[in-house]
C-alpha cells in the first residue's frame, strides 16, 4: 500500500517538489522506495530514493530532533514519527545516511529530511546484515 506524503520543504537534491509517493517494496520488510511528483530543479522526472525503515534495520539508532524540526512537521509525541534513512546501493555494498534521516508523521503524512546538528552521524554509514 502506497503512501502520500507531503514535504513540509523539498528533500535535499529533489528541490522545488515536496509531493511524493512512499511505497514499500515487496517481500522486503522496511525498505521503501520514494518517488516525487514533477520534475526536480536539475530536470530529473520522478525521482526516486531508497528508503529503510530505521526501527526494522537499524534499531540503535536514536537520533535527536530539535523542538523546532518536530514542530515544522506537527509532531506532537515520538510514537507518531516514522524514522527513514536514505540508502545508495553501490557495488561494494550498501550505505545509510544517518545524518539526513527523512522523518515522517504518520498521523497526518507530512515529512521533511532534516541535517541533525551537534550529533556525531556519518553521512555514509556502511549497512551491515545483523
Amino acid at each position: 500500500m502506497s503512501i502520500s506524503l507531503a514535504f513540509s520543504v523539498a528533500p535535499f537534491g529533489l528541490e522545488p517538489l515536496d509531493d511524493f509517493t512512499l511505497t514499500p517494496l515487496p517481500d522486503s520488510d522496511g525498505l521503501f522506495t520514494l518517488v516525487g511528483t514533477g520534475t526536480t530543479a536539475s530536470g530529473v522526472v520522478s525521482p526516486r530514493l531508497y528508503l529503510l525503515d530505521a526501527a526494522v534495520h537499524l534499531p540503535a539508532y536514536a537520533p535527536s530532533l530539535s523542538d523546532a524540526q518536530a514542530a515544522s512537521i506537527g509532531l506532537t509525541a515520538p510514537e507518531e514519527a516514522m524514522l527513514l534513512v536514505v540508502a545508495t546501493p553501490g557495488t561494494s555494498g550498501t550505505t545509510v545516511n544517518l545524518l539526513a534521516p527523512v522523518v515522517v508523521n504518520a498521523r497526518t503524512g507530512v515529512g521533511a529530511q532534516f541535517i541533525l546538528e551537534d550529533q556525531d552521524l556519518p553521512l555514509r554509514a556502511e549497512l551491515v546484515r545483523a
